[in-house]
């Protein structure tokens, strides 16, 4: 099923730079103002090459990706970027307390090569559709410096854990890479390679399916770019590199293996009307009043004791939070041309029954976040109602056992139904296809 393989890695040398200063968050992760910080630590930053700043005098000669590519060459060519004299496959751990509590937690991985295939191939899973934008400025990125910056987050099931057994000794030694990132998290890397150890990890996976966490636009860019690349040589050659991308493999078993939920904001209804939507709703949810002194702690603990015995959340409007909990009967009627796996997600009730049925908010609409702002946090959430937003929905993160069995099954969720903490740090390692 799945073949890894190693590779030679390019890595910062951190005797030359802070990898404090040069590491980065996902693309996709970094706002405006993280993009600024990042200009601003340092002139190797990686920001300048995965999201570099538009410039008022850009051409199609003279952009972000014709900068990113510059900026790939001459931080090689100076020894700021360093590859590893022989493949690898590398070791990753993340250390991070869980958001919300003051329970630390480890989550271990493994960083190598994988083969990139078609979902249809029935080896890797999505369990997200992507949106066009994302996709065509990856690819140009892509085009432009041929290389990976970031890992793709892989689940895979290994219940005996297998793959941490075998990388125990390993991880007992010195990383070579260890740094504290802006969230708290402790990021350490070791290299691997030994020939005994990697073959005995390509043995394990052959058997695995992959899911894909996060990464999905970056996943289907290096499918579209293999692609484009078999189609430019006319010949198929199975060992090319754009055959392949680097991802990190993670157990779904894993402890550390988080996930957070992301609570939804509905702004910019014209025709808003809360009476109205409460009534409405009260056809599918048993409604109950959250005395308004209640603090967004309080609500998702609220939420979190309803969730354990059905699918429930909470709306938040500005005449105070509801808690909503699923009339089963009515849900699942009401879901019938849902696929079956799915109807039991809050996320999917809350999408189809509250957004699109009662609220009126088409599916395109959601897709293009064009009434709906996501937010990590709840107290957040709640502040934007407080500003102006029409209502904000609380949520309960999703199981992995439901993300799991859903895109097993060829489906995927709602767009952001997940949010895996903390993220993989891009720029640990670097996979250049030339």
């Amino acid at each position: 099923m799945a073949e890894i393989i190693p590779f030679k890695a390019f890595r910062y040398d951190p005797d030359q730079v802070k990898l404090e200063d040069v590491l980065t968050q996902p693309y996709d992760k970094i706002t405006p103002e993280m993009q600024a910080k990042y200009y601003e630590r340092s002139s190797h930053n990686l920001v300048r090459i995965i999201l570099g700043k538009t410039g008022e005098t850009d051409t199609d000669a003279f952009n972000t990706y014709t900068r990113a590519k510059e900026y790939f060459h001459d931080w090689r060519s100076d020894g700021i970027l360093k590859q590893d004299p022989e493949p690898g496959i590398y070791a990753y751990s993340q250390t991070f307390t869980i958001p919300g509590t003051r329970d630390l937690a480890e989550r271990r991985g493994l960083i190598v090569l994988g083969r990139i295939h078609d979902y249809s191939d029935g080896v890797v899973f999505r369990h997200e559709q992507t949106l066009s934008k994302p996709r065509t400025d990856r690819l140009n990125l892509l085009r432009a410096t041929q290389a990976h910056f970031g890992q793709i987050f892989m689940l895979y099931s290994d219940p005996q854990a297998e793959i941490e057994k075998l990388l125990k000794s390993k991880i007992e030694e010195d990383p070579v890479t260890s740094m504290l990132d802006e969230y708290e998290t402790l990021h350490r890397v070791w290299a691997i390679h030994d020939p005994a150890i990697i073959q005995a990890a390509q043995q394990i996976m052959r058997e695995k399916k992959l899911l894909i966490a996060d990464g999905h636009h970056r996943y289907e860019t290096a499918l579209a770019y293999r692609n484009e690349r078999r189609e430019q040589s006319g010949s198929a050659n199975p060992n090319a590199p754009y055959e392949f991308v680097m991802m990190t493999l993670i157990p779904m078993e894993s402890r550390g293996l988080v996930i957070l939920p992301t609570h939804r904001i509905v702004h910019g209804l014209a025709t808003f009307d809360r009476e109205r939507m409460m009534e409405a709703a009260d056809q599918f949810f048993d409604i109950d009043r959250i005395d308004m002194r209640t603090e967004s702690r309080s609500a998702t603990t609220l939420l979190a004791q309803a969730g354990e015995n059905g699918t429930a959340f909470v709306a938040v409007t500005r005449q105070g939070p509801y808690l909503m909990r699923a009339k089963k009967s009515a849900v699942l009627d009401a879901l019938k041309q849902v696929p079956e796996l799915q109807r039991n997600l809050d996320v999917v009730q809350l999408h189809k029954i509250m957004l699109e049925r009662i609220l009126g908010i088409s599916e395109e609409a959601i897709r293009e976040q064009e009434n709906i702002r996501y937010e990590r946090d709840a107290f957040e959430a709640i502040s934007w109602v407080r500003q102006g937003a029409n209502v904000a929905f609380l949520m309960n993160p999703a199981k992995i056992e439901q993300v799991r069995d859903i895109a097993f099954a060829g489906d995927v969720l709602p767009q952001k139904s997940t949010d895996f903490y903390p993220k993989l740090l891009s720029g640990l390692t670097i996979y250049a296809l030339e």
